[in-house]
């Protein structure tokens, strides 16, 4: 049998990267079959790598590969490496407050097989979308957050999560986590959110759109970090609209660029395809 594996790589540039890499994966059976890299620039210079590449059976494996990459290339290359099966699943927990749209079209493509996740768990401040996700066959936790119980609410989630999971999924979830939880779940998380030019922040945004004649509606998914919606952005889109859209058009418009900007962004990130540099990303 044959496994299909991804390398990532992040280091400063210098030459023979590229040669480095790809001797190492010839001389162990491996096919290079897919190849990106960009540099940040020529002097001092961050370098990024996804390669994709099949390793024949009978062969070293992937977790041989790691270790033998980490004591010959890693060092001489510094930086970030890793290597991954690309058949492996990413176990995804999705939060949500009341608005279903991003977290049920996660559930159904991932159900498709569209997504290469597997949902293990959703978590709700609310309980509206309990049954929604019991007919996929999830399990849905219920944690109710208010400004006095919020430390407790994150607890219960981190008790929940922690170990399980290898991506947080915040679909729409109308909380914003603390330092602290970000910190202790020990995984990325993906935030969704509307983005208008001007951006309207806050309650109300599609009225206030409309008030103000937008002429694009659109939605960005980004990292969470504690700086709220500062995070490093993995995808963005936008859709162009007139006057003569309503509020509950521009509403409609709007929940459907988030539903695919956020699936696109799940996709890249599960497919190791995001590369973070700092505050930005390189997307493959």
């Amino acid at each position: 049998m044959t496994t299909t594996g991804r390398l990532v790589v992040s280091c400063r540039d210098a030459p023979g990267i590229v040669s480095r890499i790809s001797t190492f994966l010839h001389r162990r059976g491996a096919n290079i079959v897919s190849s990106d890299q960009y540099s940040t620039g020529l002097a001092d210079g961050r370098f990024f790598l996804r390669v994709e590449f099949h390793l024949p059976g009978g062969g070293p494996g992937l977790s041989e590969l790691e270790s033998d990459f980490a004591a010959e290339v890693a060092p001489v290359l510094g930086g970030v490496s890793r290597f991954r099966d690309a058949a492996a699943t990413t176990r995804v927990a999705v939060f949500v407050s009341r608005y279903d749209h991003c977290l049920l079209d996660l559930l159904w493509r991932a159900r498709r097989g569209e997504l290469p996740v597997e949902i293990v768990q959703v978590v709700s401040n609310h309980p509206d979308l309990a049954e929604d996700v019991a007919g996929f066959g999830v399990p849905f936790e219920h944690v109710p957050v208010t400004r006095a119980t919020k430390p407790e609410s994150e607890r219960r989630q981190l008790d929940l999560l922690c170990g399980k999971v290898d991506l947080v999924v915040l679909a729409r979830y109308m909380q914003i986590l603390s330092a602290d939880f970000l910190d202790r779940i020990g995984v990325p998380v993906i935030n969704i959110h509307h983005s208008f030019l001007p951006a309207f922040a806050g309650a109300g945004p599609y009225e206030r759109a409309k008030a103000r004649g937008v002429k694009l509606v659109g939605a960005t998914a980004h990292y969470a970090t504690e700086d709220l919606d500062e995070g490093p952005i993995i995808e963005q889109d936008v859709v162009r609209v007139s006057h003569r859209a309503s509020v509950a058009e521009l509403t409609r418009r709007g929940a459907d660029i988030e539903r695919t900007v956020l699936a696109r962004a799940v996709r890249w990130h599960c497919q190791n395809r995001v590369l973070v540099d700092g505050r930005t990303t390189i997307v493959f």
